[in-house]
């Protein structure tokens, strides 16, 4: 009797795992199926999930549609860059909140978390006269530097290194250790998986940046890959094919990311809030 209900229970439970991740994958097989479909299938109703004839060439057309090269390369660069950024200066923020003591610590913790409730686009107007004064309007600078600080960053990694003991740091002290070289060499490679969490989540929202990109740029060879879709959507309507087939291309980097490090995302993701 135990086994019988404990394989209905596993049944009922895969089941629900099951259709959570068909309703999930849904969109991605929408867009990818329009991908290939021609201008009428892709406005058909009711909708035609299995395109016929397929259409490769809308890959091809999407990317000569607009300068894809330029983009990609821009949303590599700025990712990549704002990421090391912020891997740099939160690990050494989030270890001075955790394992330092100075006046007015737990006051100025609390503050910084304070700012996660304020709205983004109540700072885009004042980020982007600063942006203007300091002359960045048009440059890298602006898409960058602005973003290499995360305060979620900043909790989550703080999280991680509270659970080292601080007996280790005694330790490495004793031998002449100095701090920068003890956070580098030791508290760092045993917080990994906190570090390739947030390395993954700010890739993803530096290369999916767009908001940013529109109002802090209005050169075409400083735009990134989310605000080239634009292209697609002209007055006459949009070209559902061809802006899928672009989608499809840019999702693909982040794709092959998240598995590259899902071991250490996951890791990650269940280690927080420990301690």
């Amino acid at each position: 009797m135990y086994r019988m209900r404990r394989g209905l229970l596993l049944f009922v439970i895969y089941s629900l795992l099951l259709l959570a991740l068909s309703i999930s994958l849904l969109p991605f097989f929408w867009m990818v199926t329009t991908s290939l479909k021609d201008i009428y299938q892709a406005l058909r109703i009711p909708p035609v999930w299995i395109p016929s004839p397929i259409r490769w060439d809308n890959y091809p057309a999407a990317w000569n549609a607009a300068p894809f090269a330029r983009y990609f390369l821009n949303s590599f660069f700025i990712a990549a860059t704002t990421t090391i950024g912020e891997v740099f200066t939160t690990t050494f923020a989030a270890y001075t909140f955790a394992k330092m003591n100075f006046f007015g610590k737990g006051v100025l913790f609390s503050l910084l978390l304070g700012t996660l409730m304020i709205p983004g686009q109540m700072l885009l107007v004042p980020s982007f006269v600063l942006i203007h004064r300091l002359g960045w309007y048009n440059t890298y600078q602006a898409l960058i530097i602005p973003w290499t600080v995360s305060v979620f960053g900043i909790f989550l990694l703080r999280q991680f290194f509270r659970t080292i003991p601080d007996e280790l740091w005694d330790s490495a002290r004793l031998d002449g250790c100095s701090r920068v070289r003890y956070v580098l060499q030791i508290a760092v490679p045993l917080i990994r998986p906190g570090i390739a969490t947030v390395a993954l989540f700010k890739f993803v929202a530096s290369w999916n940046a767009f908001l940013w990109v529109i109002v802090m740029t209005d050169r075409v060879e400083l735009r990134t890959v989310p605000v080239g879709l634009r292209y697609f959507m002209m007055e006459m309507g949009t070209d559902y094919p061809r802006l899928m087939a672009a989608a499809t291309m840019a999702i693909v980097p982040i794709l092959i990311l998240f598995l590259l490090a899902q071991k250490q995302f996951i890791q990650g993701i269940a280690r927080t809030g420990l301690r």
